[in-house]
């Protein structure tokens, strides 16, 4: 008896449990119920992301302003990028950018804006320009100069989606807190970048000089819809995590490309020019000099 279920347990643990992962799975009657769970259920959990702690200015001996790319084309960076095709999976995984588009027009992210600074708010009809392009084909001139209706066929609409992404912009504060006695990090914005949607398709054009940031989402506001939305976790997929855990735990590789300073926040590449080895050497100096600053807090 004994072997038999060492035979089962064994033949369970080969299976695969990329399914487990779906929320109510293993109670579900029917297909359709998978995913679907009672109040009941929700209220057991108590599942909310961790409030942070409220740190007075006066414990606030240091502080500095980074400003961070994520390159997504590096592999670490992959969950914030797929998936990027939705049709074949289910709606349990979304990327980041559907996550954020999905919110905006719903109306539960509100806290929108246009650049990093936070200062002019945005709505999802007035990101519309920003996100899609409608044109008309010479065809559809002609119909046009005819007096003619233009026919459908002769309008070409084009949208930003997932794929399209090509790093993320993110702005934070390093700040040494002396009541705890520690350096720490508080995410305070995030930026998908995509190519404008008005030459993504020109050729002409370099790729990075067509890069535009789309919109500035106050992460703090953010956290409760960041929390609902699951990443998919490659070690163990009966465990995935949110993606406000991934992006407070810092679960990404991102590069300096701007700090607060007496230039007006001006960029590295604005005064290191046409050196891109001398702009991350740059970058690595001003993460090392954060991170110098704790030691020298303890250095009597």
């Amino acid at each position: 008896m004994n072997w038999k279920h060492s035979l089962i347990i064994g033949a369970l643990a080969v299976l695969p449990v990329s399914g487990w992962a779906q929320a109510n799975i293993l109670n579900a009657k029917t297909p359709d119920q998978i995913g679907q769970r009672t109040e009941e259920q929700k209220g057991l959990d108590n599942d909310a992301p961790l409030d942070y702690g409220y740190v007075d200015d006066r414990d606030i001996l240091w502080s500095k302003t980074v400003w961070e790319t994520i390159d997504l084309d590096e592999r670490v960076n992959f969950p914030l990028y797929y998936p990027t095709d939705t049709i074949d999976i289910g709606a349990d995984r979304r990327s980041l950018y559907d996550v954020f588009i999905k919110n905006i027009k719903n109306g539960k992210l509100t806290d929108v804006y246009v650049d990093s600074y936070f200062t002019e708010k945005r709505k999802f009809e007035d990101l519309r320009a920003t996100l899609s392009k409608i044109d008309t084909t010479d065809l559809g001139y002609e119909q046009l100069n005819a007096g003619e209706q233009i026919s459908a066929e002769f309008i070409n609409k084009r949208d930003l989606t997932a794929a399209d992404i090509e790093e993320y912009r993110i702005k934070g504060i390093w700040y040494f807190d002396k009541r705890q006695g520690e350096l720490k990090y508080r995410m305070l914005g995030i930026a998908p970048v995509a190519p404008d949607v008005n030459f993504i398709d020109d050729e002409s054009m370099a790729p990075e000089d067509a890069l535009v940031e789309l919109f500035w989402v106050w992460i703090p506001s953010a956290r409760q819809i960041l929390h609902d939305a699951k990443v998919f976790n490659q070690r163990n997929s009966a465990q995935p995590i949110s993606f406000d855990m991934l992006l407070n735990a810092r679960r990404f590789n991102a590069v300096i490309y701007k700090e607060d300073n007496v230039h007006g926040d001006r960029k590295i590449r604005d005064y290191i020019a046409d050196n891109a080895l001398f702009q991350l050497l740059e970058a690595q100096r001003i993460k090392e000099q954060i991170r110098d600053r704790e030691q020298d807090m303890w250095a009597y």
